[in-house]
């Protein structure tokens, strides 16, 4: 090959160190022989990469860790919860988001480039991060110590999802279809028919859903409301499940400008949808250790999730610009059937379903700027504004008692048709970020100062609506009736025409709240670094949090005016984060700081959350807590002492060791808590302030090429991280009532013990395609899921293994396919009364050996199939 031009452009696809520029100037002793000047090597760093991912973690001064692209590409992963397990102490707990150093999901926050989002659902504390597909991120960083310009919500983790920015030009299309064993080609899977249809596949079957026109923007009152009013129906229909399929379409240009600076353009959109089955117990145990539900459940989940992003940003020298929008529509239609009996009535062996949707729908508009003046100072600033709502419209449940396969008797009165409404609207949420930096001193050769500066602001504003509301039916006689229950519309029809039956609604004065609450944090911090090996990073926070919750009682006048909760708290969070390079394979880290933890919506939400079987749950708004004052009630900001050890070993640019110490003060601890119901029916779960938790714990992290124990291997690797967790909780006046009240226990929530592990084989054809297949394992201990009241133990989740397989190849330059196995052991979920109770657990009316099983399912074992195609 014949060179006539030297240009030499490396392309670091590893990043597995610094990278060094030189400039080689030498004098050339042959005559006529042309000189060379020199040789520039130009790099081009992907920083998306595991290996350049790991060179970010060990220059960080706080304890940072990430999952980029090329790690989601490669273990074929299809939203951000499924790649969080190879995270250190990040364990992924069945329905429940994500556990954090054994934390549950509570004590995380999420930013979406460096800004607040909102949860788009009451029930979590942060948004479903499997709602989030992985063609919209470019990498996933998980903060672990805190520093000041983060939120002050901080005691498990912050999460940052950096979204894609149009780096690059491609287009792509990927299309994945997926089996699951207990799930895919079920015949009978109930549906509901406004789900069946091409307006459920997109979402858009809520709108049938909709409080009747009566009474939408009207008070309650007691209106009848007329058959003809509902749109939706009662029907399901029962189908043959089809495999679960997936749709994605990326495409990134770029226009350069003579005079200088870029402008790219980002689109992507993905659909997908998902049946799940699942069948197990639903059991509830009373006061005196008796059954008082004993039911077996059915659940025909029908999932559908939406998702689009547009993105523009503009580059010119230092200056950086980004526009971007995101669309994130999760829509769940489910149904649930019920066998067996509630409330102690063991003779009254009933059925009973519900018909319900879970919508929710996030529209997040972000821009973002920063600016370099000369080399010492930079300013970034951002800002966003959400529209944010969740509704469970129509939500209807019926009961009765079976008499054949498909039929039931049952009476129209007594509340044995309730349509539910809860309607959770934001639609205005702004968040916004400044920040100014500014570097002193003498420039280091190494290229960085020894003294950094930065100022800034970050805050944001919420505000929400809530709506609950109930249409009962109200029946003229209580003669048995006989219904189909697939398709029970035509006996209610005919039901209402005759005058049986009519529907009213409820005309409680508490179906409305309103809820504010504004954030504003101001923060200054230092970074010193007074040579190659020391970093000192410390700052304070100073954050101000005022909400505003305006509601009623039961027991108010409908048109009278609003209680309010009124709080307006200031915190002062210090953190200082130190780090010391022992050498260039080893770092040593130590952080402190103060930080809160806000609840979760649904624990401080001023509503009795009614379910079917009777396990409300209500939001402590409203409590007496006489640990911390005699005025005190409701529920509180816990705060937070956090502090960590850490000790880290880079061996390779591919490789690490780690053992990281820690421990944490929490003062007024949030727990969740099983109670009796104030009616005598059923069982509440709410939430309480403990006085103080102690926890302290340990995590060990490897990731290591097994080409250390044989050359053979030197296409495996192994990555395993492990956390052990003691916590201590000491109880508050509001939980004196608890069973176990004078004994020391665990943290509710708190796992004692987590463990992930990856094995991975890779390696390059002849055409250097590369193939890889990983398989990813991840459990956690036994907790405490709900505290016992009322001479019942704790309700424990028990472990549930996770072992998923998943491949990854390229047929070619442009053609991928990732095959992913996932739940490989099909484990069966648990949750288990303790056997530590003050009253016997005697089910001997039931003629059945002791079980202390309060729910159980499993989930099958799931494949899935995509191809990707790169125009």
């Amino acid at each position: 090959m014949k060179i006539t031009k030297l240009s030499i452009g490396v392309l670091f696809l590893l990043g597995s160190s610094s990278l060094l520029y030189s400039q080689v100037t030498e004098n050339d002793t042959i005559k006529k022989e042309k000189q060379i000047e020199g040789v520039v090597l130009q790099g081009n760093t992907n920083k998306k990469t595991e290996s350049a991912i790991l060179v970010e973690q060990k220059k960080a001064i706080v304890q940072k860790q990430s999952i980029g692209a090329a790690e989601i590409s490669r273990k074929g992963i299809s939203n951000l919860e499924q790649g969080l397990t190879k995270i250190t102490g990040i364990n992924t707990v069945e329905s429940r988001g994500l556990f954090v150093r054994g934390l549950e999901e509570r004590y995380n926050s999420l930013l979406v480039n460096g800004l607040a989002t909102p949860s788009n659902n009451p029930f979590q504390k942060i948004i479903e991060l499997k709602q989030f597909p992985t063609d919209i991120v470019g990498k996933f960083d998980v903060y672990k110590t805190y520093n000041a310009n983060l939120f002050g919500d901080f005691a498990g983790a912050t999460f940052d999802i950096e979204t894609l920015v149009p780096d690059t030009e491609f287009t792509k299309l990927e299309l994945s279809v997926g089996f699951n064993t207990q799930s895919t080609f079920r015949n009978n899977f109930k549906i509901n028919r406004n789900a069946n249809t091409m307006e459920g596949y997109i979402g858009l079957n809520s709108r049938d859903r909709q409080l009747p026109a009566e009474i939408n923007g009207n008070r309650p009152n007691g209106t009848v409301i007329p058959d003809s009013s509902f749109k939706d129906t009662w029907n399901v229909d029962n189908i043959k499940t089809l495999p679960n399929t997936g749709i994605g379409f990326t495409t990134s240009q770029k226009l350069r400008f003579e005079s200088g600076g870029s402008l790219g353009f980002l689109f992507n959109l993905n659909q997908s949808s998902e049946y799940e089955y699942r069948e197990g117990n639903d059991n509830v145990f009373d006061n005196g250790g008796q059954y008082k539900n004993k039911l077996f459940k059915k659940e025909y989940n029908y999932n559908l999730q939406s998702t689009a992003l547009l993105g523009l940003g503009f580059k010119k020298g230092k200056t950086k610009v980004d526009l971007q929008g995101a669309l994130i529509q999760n829509s769940l239609n489910q149904i649930q059937d019920y066998d067996g009996f509630r409330d102690n009535k063991i003779e009254d062996i009933m059925f009973f379903r519900t018909n319900q949707q879970d919508i929710s729908r996030l529209t997040d508009v972000q821009l973002l700027a920063s600016h370099t003046f000369g080399e010492r100072h930079t300013i970034k600033a951002g800002a966003s504004w959400v529209n944010n709502w969740f509704e469970q419209p129509d939500r209807k449940t019926f009961y009765g008692f079976r008499t054949g396969d498909n039929q039931l008797t049952m009476s129209y009165g007594g509340n044995n048709l309730i349509r539910q409404y809860l309607d959770l609207s934001g639609t205005n949420y702004f968040s916004g970020m400044a920040e100014y930096q500014l570097s002193l001193g003498e420039k280091r050769d190494e290229n960085y100062y020894p003294l950094t500066l930065i100022f800034g602001y970050n805050g944001f504003a919420d505000k929400r609506t809530m709506s609950y509301r109930f249409i009962f039916s109200r029946a003229t006689t209580s003669a048995a009736q006989i219904i189909d229950i697939d398709s029970p519309d035509e006996s209610f029809s005919a039901a209402q025409a005759n005058g049986t039956f009519q529907f009213k609604e409820s005309d409680q004065p508490n179906y409305k709240a309103f809820l504010y609450q504004f954030v504003n944090g101001g923060y200054g911090m230092f970074n010193y670094k007074p040579n190659q090996t020391w970093d000192i990073l410390g700052g304070v926070r100073a954050e101000n949090n005022m909400s505003i919750t305006r509601y009623k009682e039961i027991s108010d006048d409908i048109n009278g005016s609003f209680r309010n909760i009124n709080r307006n708290q200031t915190y002062i969070l210090p953190a200082l984060s130190v780090k010391k390079s022992l050498n260039s394979l080893s770092n040593i880290r130590f952080a402190a700081s103060k930080t809160i933890t806000r609840p979760i919506l649904i624990e401080t939400l001023p509503i009795e959350y009614i379910n079917p079987d009777n396990n409300n749950i209500v939001g402590n708004h409203n409590k007496p807590n006489l640990t911390f004052g005699p005025d005190f009630k409701g529920l509180d900001n816990s705060r937070n002492y956090n502090v960590d050890l850490k000790y880290e070993l880079f061996p390779k640019s591919y490789e690490l060791l780690a053992v990281n110490l820690f421990g944490k003060r929490i003062n007024r601890a949030i727990e969740r808590s099983y109670i009796a119901s104030s009616n005598s029916n059923g069982t509440v779960i709410t939430y309480f302030n403990a006085k103080s938790a102690n926890l302290y714990g340990a995590e060990i992290e490897a990731l290591l090429s097994l080409r250390r124990i044989s050359e053979n291997l030197d296409r495996w690797s192994v990555g395993a991280n492990a956390t052990f967790l003691h916590s201590e909780v000491e109880r508050s006046d509001a939980q004196k009532e608890e069973t176990h009240f004078g004994e020391k226990r665990t943290l509710q929530g708190a796992a004692p013990w987590m463990v992930n592990a990856d094995l991975r084989y890779e390696f390059k054809n002849g055409n250097n395609l590369k193939r890889t297949a990983s398989l990813v394992y991840n459990v956690s201990g036994k907790k405490i899921y709900g505290v016992g009241f009322g001479n019942l133990d704790n309700v424990y989740e028990l472990p549930f293994h996770q072992l998923d397989l998943i491949f990854q190849g390229e047929i070619s330059k442009k053609v991928d396919v990732k095959l992913g196995i996932f739940n490989l052991l099909d484990q069966q979920y648990k949750l288990e009364l303790g056997q530590n109770n003050k009253v016997t657990i005697d089910p001997e009316k039931l003629n059945e050996p002791t079980n202390y099983r309060m729910e159980d399912y499993r989930k099958g074992t799931s494949f899935n199939i995509s191809v990707g195609y790169k125009f």
